[in-house]
């Protein structure tokens, strides 16, 4: 019999590396500087695939979607 602590649940739980680059997402209106922003939006676009156990899913929709949520938050 299989033991279960040794199973992986096929979930990762890192958060995602920051990117020193400059990127296209970091020009805007929105609070804070670039960077700030970039990493915001990383960061949502992660959650969110962990919200879904990185099942399936779009990764440039997950960006997309937490690029909007991050910019409406500066209104």
């Amino acid at each position: 019999m299989l033991d279960q602590s040794t199973v992986s649940n096929n979930k990762i739980d890192a958060k995602p590396h920051k990117i020193s680059k400059k990127s296209p997402a970091q020009s805007g209106n929105s609070k804070g500087n670039g960077a700030e922003r970039f990493n915001m939006i990383s960061d949502a676009a992660y959650y969110r695939a962990l919200g879904r156990g990185f099942d399936g899913g779009d990764s440039m929709e997950d960006w997309l979607m937490a690029e909007s949520e991050i910019d409406g938050m500066s209104h």
